[in-house]
């Protein structure tokens, strides 16, 4: 006899999908906040961009170029890549939805390292697959770990590079030993997010590894460096074929005109770019610096955000430094699901943010008997 349901009831292994928490945004706290959760630019989009979104905000009658031509173009001019290689989404989470709702199922493993991003997990377990976590040594990503994970089940890795939450990045020549170490049906996914901001020698975003492979992707976005993450804007850099199964499960009008069109505005305005990357250059060293100053510990980050650690003493752990900067308007991001539950990243935000961060965290660590 056939049990019947009294209500519709989602497929195994949906409910056991933990759902991605954002960082706070300062709802429910009075006066000034500095929202420093999200990884937001503090600089905000390029003029151009804002007026390229005004233009469009014209004709929303409109439907969007299902084929986000222009973006495409503008993308492979600035990048110098070819735009048929190119897939755009509403940012790159949707594109990491994509590519395993067309290579993973049940019975499958993807392999994902302990600090990685969430948002591979729920993607991971949505298409009925099995995530593999691998150990970081100390929130860097070990290679080597992930060659020893492989099995006949692997059918894609994912990797962050810089990672995110821990802000730390894997050299060109350990993603290229990983790529020589995976079977040829193995995909392996490059999200470079945030890979505007990288100032070293030894890191690539992966582009000649697409370039001359046929499992290997990488994943851009938007939302950082652009300043364009209310807009849910990304790109996939691919092989043809890889390109082909993803267009055949995409939405046909995922994107909108006015994010197509100001994305498009913002990757010509590299100037601009360059002006959020300074700032952030700048900061970045300046809060790690000071933060090490007053006994807390900072992962080496190149992206635009600081992982701190905090001393494992009652009232100096991260949730109490959560609050204390919380009650001063300063909204950091707990990491607590990351499997970091001692440690709080900072967004890089305007000199006004910064510095009240530095101050009140001094003013934390001193109380209650001083530094650790």
């Amino acid at each position: 006899m056939t049990t019947t349901a009294s209500a519709p009831v989602p497929r195994p292994g949906v409910m056991e999908i933990s759902a991605y928490v954002p960082g706070k945004d300062g709802a429910g706290f009075s006066g000034r906040i500095f929202k420093l959760s999200s990884n937001e630019t503090p600089l905000g989009p390029s003029p151009a961009a804002i007026e390229a979104y005004r233009h469009a905000a014209e004709h929303l009658e409109l439907y969007p170029d299902g084929q986000a031509t222009e973006l495409r173009e503008a993308i492979g001019a600035v990048h110098g890549l070819n735009a048929a290689n190119i897939v755009c989404g509403a940012g790159s989470d949707e594109l990491l939805g994509l590519i395993c709702r067309c290579y993973l199922g049940s019975g499958d493993e993807a392999i994902i390292t302990e600090h990685g991003f969430l948002v591979y997990r729920i993607q991971i377990m949505a298409s009925g697959a099995a995530p593999v976590t691998v150990k970081e040594d100390d929130c860097r990503v070990n290679v080597d770990h992930i060659l020893a994970a492989v099995t006949e089940k692997t059918k894609a890795v994912f990797i962050a590079n810089p990672g995110n939450p821990t802000g730390s990045y894997v050299p060109m020549s350990d993603i290229r030993r990983l790529h020589a170490g995976l079977p040829a049906h193995v995909l392996l996914v490059l999200d470079a997010a945030y890979a505007e901001y990288v100032r070293r020698n030894d890191y690539e975003t992966g582009v000649e590894l697409v370039s001359a492979n046929r499992n290997v992707v990488m994943c851009r976005t938007f939302s950082k460096a652009y300043g364009l993450a209310a807009l849910r804007v990304g790109w996939l850099y691919g092989p043809a074929e890889i390109l082909a199964a993803l267009n055949r499960v995409r939405g046909p009008f995922n994107m909108t005109v006015p994010g197509l069109a100001a994305a498009a505005a913002a990757v010509r305005d590299q100037a601009f770019v360059e002006k959020a990357v300074a700032h952030n250059s700048l900061w970045l060293e300046k809060l790690t610096h000071a933060f090490e100053a007053i006994g807390l510990k900072v992962t080496p980050s190149v992206a635009n955000f600081v992982l701190i650690h905090f001393p494992d003493l009652d009232g100096k752990r991260a949730p109490d430094a959560d609050a204390f900067l919380s009650s001063r308007g300063y909204i950091l991001r707990g990491v607590a699901g990351y499997g970091l539950p001692n440690a709080l990243r900072m967004t890089v935000g305007t000199e006004e943010a910064n510095r009240g961060v530095i101050e009140a965290l001094g003013e934390f660590m001193a109380q209650n008997g001083g530094q650790a």
